[in-house]
């Protein structure tokens, strides 16, 4: 455990002390200690901004959207590929399933880009064969969040699945005995057995999942965005970018950064209360 531990302290817990420019105005030639303090400057910026609410918004329905479509799915290939009794047919949608999870997100957005395109692309060509009219998916401002969100749950649905396989593995094999002698079909076996042995990986995985509801992937949103679809793609993480980084304020990107921080660890610590109160499996 020990490189392992180095690596968080090097790379995680050091770099938390320099968190404090968020109360400084930062200058690269004084440096973080040398640089004046500004108290919450750079916070009462970044709540009185225009665009706040809108970036709030954005950032939660996206997160709301993934979380909610994209967390059963996984859960449910599970359960089916664990019900396939043929080896190798199993293997072959494993590997279907698995390997776009190692596309890098810029191949991934060129081939949302080239699939979606309005005129070359394979949809709207098969729209047009059948008769219906183009659709601009990437410059209509309603559809972004669909197509960031199951563009993202096919990429990552059977990885995800491994961790719930890995789950039913380890599940008691007399259970499924003692259910075949008393006459369960495939869906009680599915109901009674399998979902109850899920349902701590499942929790853990979805305080997980709500505590990091503020952070957006930057790097998907930030290349699906467009000036036509920026009125929903435009969230917090990408703001930041542009706002705090592009143009070198970094005391105004690392408020909003510890901001989000800060929110995602008060809800983690509350979900987890939550799961543990409610189904007796938390983090701690």
């Amino acid at each position: 455990m020990v490189p392992i531990i180095v690596y968080f302290i090097v790379f995680k817990y050091i770099p938390m002390v320099n968190s404090v420019i968020a109360f400084k105005d930062y200058s690269v030639v004084k440096g973080i200690w040398g640089s004046p303090w500004a108290g919450f400057k750079h916070f009462n910026l970044f709540f009185n901004n225009p665009i706040f609410w809108d970036l709030i918004k954005n950032t939660l329905l996206l997160s709301i959207y993934h979380l909610v479509a994209g967390f059963p799915i996984p859960i449910l290939l599970a359960l089916a590929l664990n019900e396939v009794r043929n080896g190798l047919f199993k293997r072959a949608v494993q590997l279907v399933t698995y390997a776009p999870h190692f596309i890098s997100t810029v191949v991934m957005v060129s081939m949302i880009m080239l699939v979606l395109s309005p005129k070359l692309g394979i949809v709207n060509t098969a729209l047009r064969s059948l008769g219906m009219e183009e659709i601009d998916f990437l410059g209509n401002a309603d559809m972004f969040r669909s197509v960031y969100v199951w563009s993202d749950i096919w990429q990552n649905a059977g990885y995800a699945a491994i961790i719930y396989l890995a789950a039913l593995a380890g599940v008691d094999p007399s259970l499924y005995e003692a259910a075949r002698v008393d006459g369960a079909s495939r869906l009680q076996k599915i109901i009674h057995i399998d979902l109850p042995g899920l349902m701590p990986t499942a929790v853990i995985i979805l305080i997980l999942n709500l505590g990091g509801i503020m952070s957006v992937g930057f790097e998907k949103t930030y290349l699906l965005q467009n000036p036509l679809n920026l009125e929903t793609s435009e969230v917090i993480a990408t703001y930041v970018y542009k706002i705090g980084l592009l143009n070198a304020n970094f005391s105004f990107a690392t408020a909003v950064g510890l901001f989000n921080s800060v929110i995602n660890f008060s809800l983690l610590v509350l979900v987890n209360a939550f799961a543990k109160r409610i189904t007796k499996s938390s983090l701690w």
